[in-house]
């Protein structure tokens, strides 16, 4: 499972009754805890950032039993506060530990689910959008930035949100070398931030695809009088060819075993000299589950691919051209997204409750903690059908 905090033997000592020696006792799960986050330097009910304030006793039998779902929920439900989720969790996975639940049968389930069925099927990614992408554009409009990029920004010479996303997005169409009246297919084309920044800017036309009709139906309207097209489609279902083909932050919904699929269709839909920027959140290790948490309350079915996966997925189908870490640059990008989430949150309250603040409170913080100590990376990769002559890498 997803590493978070590894619990310690929970063994104390006390005495035997006559021989004067010490066996074994297992501690209460409150011992277990507080081992577990001592060695990650945070204490319980502490006066740092980082430390957390219990309100409910009961959540150290909860975190036991169901790991990180029990944590994440048990946080919702305001069984305990942190004012600095980010580093509580860089901190906790900094040590190198993991909030590993016992075992039972639901969870084993889980896993064995995950790594013999396919959860990302036809069916269940044009159904997944609802989940996530479809709770409201507000939301989206309010925490990001003026463009709706819902990706990593990169942030080397910029000064604020805006920028960082101004400048992924020409960082990218510099590496794809887009020339005008180029054709480029969009593989989770989101609300067409992207599209609209080549169209605008590169004077190419975009196909983009996606499975959520909020996007579609806002992306439509952002790239209007431009030569884009957004279409709600399973990118398995593109069969046309393309000067080049761009996937920003949808690699992360395709799912282990459909990953070569994915590159034989961005193959197929490059003409022989095109290339493929693949931007994607990948993971330290290889791994076939999800985190059960985010699983059930951010994003079902997704998964997180590591180098080796995609190195088997592209064997033989694709040319590595250049592999970018911007792990750094999604610390400070989701850190923006929080911020701005927590300054119109008077606004969003409206619409949503407190229990959805604190779970997207939780969401955000603890994926910045996550990237802040490369527990989880984001890439750029570029990729070629052919191999392209004298491609210089680009930062």
């Amino acid at each position: 499972m997803p590493e978070t905090l590894q619990a310690p033997e929970p063994m104390s000592t006390e005495a035997a009754p006559g021989n004067g020696q010490h066996l074994p006792a297992r501690l209460p799960p409150r011992g277990i805890i507080e081992q577990m986050l001592d060695r990650a330097d945070i204490r319980i009910d502490g006066t740092r950032p980082w430390d957390i304030r219990i309100h409910n006793p009961r959540v150290f039998g909860r975190i036991m039993a169901q790991g990180s779902l029990g944590l994440g929920e048990s946080y919702m439900e305001g069984w305990w506060d942190c004012d600095a989720i980010d580093e509580f969790f860089a901190r906790i996975l900094r040590a190198r530990k993991g909030f590993h639940p016992n075992l039972n049968l639901t969870l084993i389930l889980a896993a064995l689910k995950a790594k013999f069925l396919n959860r990302q099927t036809r069916i269940l990614s044009m159904g997944k959008g609802k989940n996530h992408y479809e709770i409201g554009n507000d939301l989206y409009r309010r925490m990001l930035d003026k463009r709706m990029v819902y990706t990593c920004g990169y942030w080397k010479d910029a000064r604020n949100l805006d920028e960082a996303q101004e400048a992924k997005l020409d960082l990218t169409c510099r590496k794809l070398r887009l020339e005008p009246g180029m054709r480029v297919l969009d593989i989770g084309c989101g609300w067409g931030s992207f599209a609209r920044f080549a169209a605008e800017r590169y004077g190419v036309k975009v196909v983009g695809i996606t499975v959520s009709e909020n996007q579609v139906e806002l992306g439509k309207e952002t790239c209007r009088g431009l030569p884009v097209e957004i279409l709600l489609r399973d990118y398995r279902d593109m069969d046309e060819r393309f000067d080049r083909v761009v996937s920003l932050g949808m690699f992360e919904h395709v799912g282990y075993k459909n990953y070569r699929e994915y590159m034989r269709v961005a193959a197929r839909c490059l003409d022989d000299g095109g290339l493929f920027l693949l931007h994607t959140v990948g993971d330290n290790r290889s791994e076939f589950e999800f985190d059960p948490w985010m699983d059930k309350y951010i994003f079902p079915n997704a998964h997180l691919p590591s180098i080796a996966q995609i190195g088997a997925a592209m064997e033989g189908v694709l040319v590595m051209e250049d592999w970018h870490n911007l792990s750094t640059d999604y610390d400070l990008t989701l850190s923006a997204w929080h911020d701005n989430f927590q300054k119109h949150w008077p606004e969003l309250s409206k619409s949503y409750d407190e229990i959805f603040r604190r779970m997207w409170r939780y969401y955000l913080l603890q994926c910045a903690g996550g990237f802040r100590v490369r527990k989880t990376q984001l890439w750029q990769i570029v990729l070629a059908k052919n191999p392209v002559r004298q491609y210089r890498s680009l930062r």
